[in-house]
């Protein structure tokens, strides 16, 4: 398959109501191009990270009655599963196309992580542009700025993912649906590719 990047029916199959009319067009048209990415970014991501790094689509299995709000694929050194390890993530809501790297409530050693997060926060100011953001949540499409976040207010960011269970740290670029939808699949591909080597410290602060 050559990928042409994303269109605006990619993103408008989060519109669709009922869960099984949404999850085909998830699959239908969405899904290819994430095994596309998946496939794609895994050997980029082994060699940058140094270990070797599988790709998950989201198959949003347990899903009953809600119809999924955004989907993605997720990278991490892990063949069986990437929620309880550092992973990266590309994926899309309505509105936005995402490029995470994520420690999500699931992985055991994100209360470390935040702690190194913290104590490195002056480093992580110089190396991660104010254009990213950060969220606490990867449940909701809401992201804060680097350039709007204080340092007091980013290491309450990483306070709370060490006290609190569900407590969550992503870091990434957000792009939205009018900029992705205007790009070709290699200008998508260099700039998913760029954003990885820009989180690529974070990763490294496991």
């Amino acid at each position: 398959m050559k990928f042409n990047g994303f269109s605006n029916k990619d993103f408008d199959v989060f519109t669709i109501n009922g869960l099984e009319n949404r999850m085909e067009a998830i699959q239908e048209q969405v899904r290819p191009k994430l095994e596309y990415l998946g496939e794609y970014f895994s050997p980029v991501l082994s060699t940058l990270t140094g270990n070797e790094m599988f790709y998950h689509v989201a198959k949003h299995a347990r899903r009953s009655v809600n119809p999924p709000d955004d989907t993605w694929v997720a990278f991490a050194d892990n063949k069986r599963g990437y929620k309880k390890h550092p992973h990266f993530q590309i994926g899309l809501w309505e509105t936005h196309l995402f490029i995470w790297f994520a420690m999500i409530y699931e992985a055991p050693h994100k209360a470390e992580f935040g702690k190194k997060a913290e104590e490195n926060a002056d480093k992580i100011r110089t190396i991660i542009p104010p254009g990213y953001v950060w969220s606490g949540d990867h449940t909701k499409p809401e992201a804060v700025p680097f350039s709007s976040m204080s340092r007091d207010e980013f290491i309450s960011l990483c306070e709370r993912v060490q006290k609190v269970k569900k407590a969550e740290l992503l870091c990434g670029l957000h792009l939205d649906r009018e900029t992705v939808t205007e790009l070709s699949g290699d200008e998508l591909i260099h700039k998913i590719d760029s954003v990885f080597e820009t989180l690529l410290p974070l990763y490294k602060m496991n």
